[in-house]
């Protein structure tokens, strides 16, 4: 049994609490969970500290997995926060019940924080294994809003690239596609999603995220045309140059 208890770190949130902090997050994330008002450099911290002390463990891997589902299951909003962070790492070796764990969690998703913050854990685990993205399309056929919403959230790290492989740009397309059979979904956070995706994407490549907005824009809500477009250059800016008033 490991040393790290779930009961140890629990304490530690606890002793981080800040109850007036606390009634502004569970009114600003909306959450029915209990809120304890830990801020967030300090579940960084707080789990930083526990991944070293499990790191030094026979199986590490086990241990953190063992701890991260019992701080999920806890249903403490910042537990689950610090869940996500005990798994969030580039290289794990052997990261199977990683992945495991971390699937087993979507199904729970119910608000953003949470969700985007095991989503960083989940990329890191897409990016070491492109192949699991075949798992993740069967999540943009969910009827579960927060698991189609975290496909697109989860394989952000290609609309990031600056200079992709002929491979990498396959994959970006492919992703391109489930964003575009989002677009008739009028769900605030489906279109939230959709938007993420072309605005990062708009930062290394703007004219396939122009592109997207000219084929399937005008059936998106304003307010994620805006989003997605919010780094792109007005359609007419050379024009305007060219002939200033």
């Amino acid at each position: 049994m490991s040393a790290l208890t779930i009961d140890t770190a629990l304490a530690a949130l606890e002793a981080a609490a800040e109850p007036d902090r606390a009634t502004q997050m569970a009114g600003y994330h909306k959450q029915k969970r209990r809120v304890l008002g830990v801020p967030n450099p300090v579940i960084n911290a707080l789990s930083q500290d526990w991944r070293k002390v499990l790191s030094e463990e026979e199986d590490s891997v086990a241990s953190r997995c063992e701890l991260a589902q019992a701080l999920w299951v806890s249903d403490v909003f910042e537990a689950r926060i610090a869940a996500a962070k005990l798994l969030t790492q580039a290289r794990i070796k052997d990261d199977g019940p990683v992945w495991a764990l971390l699937q087993s969690w979507v199904s729970d998703f119910d608000s953003w924080a949470i969700a985007d913050h095991a989503a960083s854990a989940i990329q890191k685990r897409l990016q070491a294994d492109p192949d699991r993205l075949d798992i993740i399309e069967g999540w943009t056929s969910s009827e579960h809003m927060w698991t189609r919403r975290a496909a697109l959230v989860v394989t952000l790290p290609w609309a990031k690239l600056p200079n992709p492989k002929p491979q990498e740009l396959a994959v970006r397309e492919r992703i391109l596609g489930w964003a575009a059979n989002y677009v008739p979904d009028r769900t605030w956070f489906i279109q939230k999603s959709i938007a993420w995706w072309l605005r990062d994407l708009s930062k290394h490549d703007a004219s396939r995220s122009r592109a997207f907005l000219d084929e399937h824009g005008e059936a998106m809500k304003p307010f994620a045309r805006k989003e997605a477009a919010k780094y792109l250059p007005s359609p007419n800016a050379d024009d305007q140059d060219m002939h200033p008033e």
